[in-house]
């Protein structure tokens, strides 16, 4: 059996911050939800994971949010056409009994509410923030990734 990519969900979750400026002029600006894998590399990511049988992009990314977030209140508002995929380090696929290759990502668009909060499960997931998008590069260090998440980010505020 040849190689494989790993079929998985990401989910930008887009949260609204009623911003004012001095002299009265307000707005809405939108802030990205990032969450921290407790490892020394690529530690801020969007939540995402493997798609299990049977379900759609749509329901995975859903599923992965709650798990890793505990949010389980958004609206799906859309999906990018961007797809990420990328091959995993020899390092790692020699621990693997199976012969995934990669990781083939593809990105659902949601908005919470103003009030949501974020539990995670301080294991897989043990910290979060939510970013403006123009901060992203303070917690996205792998240039790849940043540039991603950047444009997807700007896709997903676009439909707002």
């Amino acid at each position: 059996m040849g190689e494989v990519y790993r079929q998985s969900a990401s989910i930008v979750v887009l949260r609204p911050v009623s911003v004012c400026a001095p002299g009265g002029e307000c707005g809405t600006v939108y802030e990205v939800l990032l969450l921290h894998k407790p490892r020394k590399r690529d530690n801020w990511q969007l939540p995402q994971g493997g798609m299990e049988r049977g379900e759609t992009l749509e329901q995975s990314a859903l599923r992965e949010l709650k798990e890793e977030s505990g949010l389980d209140s958004v609206t799906i508002v859309g999906k990018s056409e961007e797809v990420h995929q990328y091959d995993f380090p020899v390092s790692y696929r020699k621990h693997r009994p199976d012969n995934v290759r990669g990781q083939r990502i593809q990105f659902v668009f949601a908005v919470a509410n103003a009030e949501a909060r974020v539990h995670v499960d301080e294991k897989e997931i043990d910290g979060h923030v939510w970013v403006l998008p123009e901060d992203l590069h303070r917690y996205i260090l792998r240039t790849e990734y940043l540039r991603l998440v950047e444009k997807i980010a700007r896709e997903a505020v676009g439909l707002l």
